[in-house]
């Protein structure tokens, strides 16, 4: 067997992350259910048993994909939410970096968690639990932030806090709803000022956004 024969017959070695990076993209670009193993092993230069060998399943791939890109932002945003600022304060700086990453101009917009598995077939309900579970774990965040201002004496003892964590969280859901409609960073910035303004407790002057922000 010639040397060019043995090259055509050797299969692609595909590095991990370089594979989850390029998963994540597609599931955010398309939705779970709009990637196909086919898509995935096109852009990914390998053939479906080097898929399965490195991932297990498409499933399993895109729970690993989903960790591999919220594992990038979540220490940054878990430090903004946990500095010791007043938590109006951390509330708006953490609001405003996520508007600034559902509209990157070189990433899929809005928010691979809140919309790449929404709407779904019956046969991929374990998947949509995942990534509900992922949203209602990033409320459950904001609730301990606004458990400890109430603490703090920044939110009146009697604050619903499940409730508030969860208005926010409709705020960031609708940001990544309206980014991937084409809202710009400063449109969603505007939102979230609007959004501060329902903030029960003590309050400081919001993070402003500066206008090299605006996007057309």
């Amino acid at each position: 067997m010639s040397e060019t024969m043995r090259k055509r017959g050797r299969p692609r070695r595909l590095n991990r992350d370089a594979g989850l990076d390029i998963a994540a993209r597609l599931f955010w670009e398309r939705g779970y259910e709009g990637t196909s193993i086919a898509d995935l092993t096109h852009a990914m230069g390998i053939t479906p048993p080097s898929l399965y060998a490195t991932f297990g399943s498409k499933e399993e791939l895109f729970r690993l994909a989903l960790d591999h890109s919220i594992a990038q932002q979540s220490q940054r945003r878990s430090e903004i939410l946990q500095a010791p600022i007043p938590a109006h304060e951390a509330l708006a700086a953490y609001l405003y970096d996520i508007a600034e990453g559902d509209t990157q101009p070189d990433k899929p917009r809005g928010c691979i968690v809140s919309t790449a598995v929404l709407q779904h077939s019956e046969e991929n309900a374990s998947v949509a639990r995942t990534t509900a579970a992922l949203r209602e774990a990033s409320m459950q965040i904001l609730k301990a932030r606004f458990d400890r201002a109430v603490s703090e004496g920044e939110l009146p003892e009697q604050t619903d806090t499940d409730t508030l964590a969860r208005f926010y969280g409709a705020i960031i859901q609708g940001m990544s709803a309206q980014a991937c409609d084409g809202a710009c960073t400063v449109r969603l910035k505007a939102l979230i000022d609007v959004a501060l303004t329902a903030w029960p407790g003590s309050r400081t002057v919001s993070v402003k956004h500066d206008a090299a922000d605006r996007q057309d």
